[in-house]
């Protein structure tokens, strides 16, 4: 959200209303409950990490109560322990910084060069690649040029599993 108060104040030389971050919080979280659906193929990934004894978390520029709200609404809470959820809130730089990933990576015992991070963003992958990541990029939403850098791309959560072998 600090991107997002910045931006306006570049463009405009106007502060936010000092409630625009509860209103717009309140609103996503209302389009959440309405229309917030799983990705296709997302549990099949976590069912196959789980039974291969491969460890994984999200790390996300979203605050905490964003990514529970997500989490529950789509049933995804129940694979993702609180120590597993990392989010731009717990470090002082979020995407395309480095910070987040590499935080979650010291955070899970995993070194950053024996991570892989799964990304739909551009400041995504820029914030993994400067971990020293590979990044698979994920294109159903975002076109793969916008994606420059990954090191695999996938348009169907489906193929993950398999890509990950």
């Amino acid at each position: 959200m600090h991107r997002v108060h910045d931006f306006v104040e570049e463009r405009t030389g106007e502060r936010l209303p000092d409630d625009f971050d509860d209103v717009f919080h309140a609103r996503v979280f209302a389009a959440f409950e309405r229309e917030l659906k799983p990705v296709s193929g997302a549990v099949g990934v976590l069912e196959r990490l789980v039974a291969d004894g491969v460890p994984y978390c999200v790390a996300s520029s979203g605050s905490h109560e964003r990514i529970r709200v997500g989490h529950r609404t789509t049933g995804l809470d129940e694979w993702f322990e609180d120590e597993w959820v990392f989010s731009s809130e717990d470090v002082g730089r979020g995407k395309p910084a480095p910070d987040l990933f590499l935080y979650a990576a010291e955070r899970m015992g995993v070194a950053p060069e024996r991570c892989v991070v799964v990304e739909d963003s551009p400041l995504g992958v820029r914030a993994a690649v400067a971990a020293g990541m590979d990044v698979y990029g994920f294109t159903a939403m975002t076109p793969a040029e916008r994606l420059s850098g990954v090191t695999q791309l996938f348009g169907d959560m489906g193929q993950l599993a398999d890509l990950l072998e």
